[in-house]
């Protein structure tokens, strides 16, 4: 990937996957309001943060003087019977979310949006990821350790959570945090 881009997110996870595709990237970190919009589902809500995320990025380049390039704005959410669960607020909801996983099958999303100089660019990564059953014991355990603390749906697939995952049908790259494929497609429309 000749490009180099922006990317509008502190993510190291997603910094290890652009590197993992040999793109080329800065950081610009945008503070974006993530909360859903009344009524909104969850769909909508990754794909409109992920270009909020890439505008707002674009901005500041603009504001700082950066060289113009595209910017890589990415959004993923863990979702359980359509709501949306966020990062855990605190060790109760935390314990509570992984409660709710455990032994059944959720949905996580991940919206990526590129903004150039002749628009805007998107995808959805959307895959399904089923828990086994997990023990009390366990529950604790995996909260003790800190992963979960800001992760999305509190648990983290590249990390100890792997270990609580049967089945994953989509896109593991997704689920991390940058769908790989859909991103590699995008950005090969660069410049068309």
């Amino acid at each position: 990937m000749a490009i180099p881009i922006y990317l509008a997110s502190a993510s190291p996870r997603r910094q290890e996957l652009l590197r993992q595709l040999g793109v080329e990237f800065d950081v610009i970190v945008p503070s974006i309001l993530e909360e859903p919009r009344a009524g909104e589902a969850p769909r909508a809500y990754v794909v409109r943060l992920a270009a909020a995320k890439a505008r707002a990025g674009a901005d500041i380049m603009r504001a700082r003087g950066l060289p113009e390039r595209p910017v890589l704005g990415a959004d993923t959410e863990v979702v359980l019977d359509e709501e949306i669960l966020g990062k855990p607020a605190n060790r109760t909801h935390g314990i509570a979310m992984l409660r709710r996983l455990s032994g059944r099958t959720h949905q996580v999303l991940t919206a990526i949006s590129i903004l150039a100089q002749d628009g805007i660019r998107e995808a959805l990564s959307a895959s399904q990821v089923t828990f086994a059953p997990l023990s009390e014991e366990e529950i604790e355990r995996y909260w003790a350790s800190g992963e979960p603390a800001d992760k999305a749906g509190g648990y983290a697939v590249q990390g100890r959570a792997a270990a609580f995952i049967s089945r994953i049908d989509g896109s593991y790259s997704g689920i991390v945090g940058l769908p790989l494929f859909e991103l590699a497609e995008l950005l090969k429309r660069l410049g068309e």
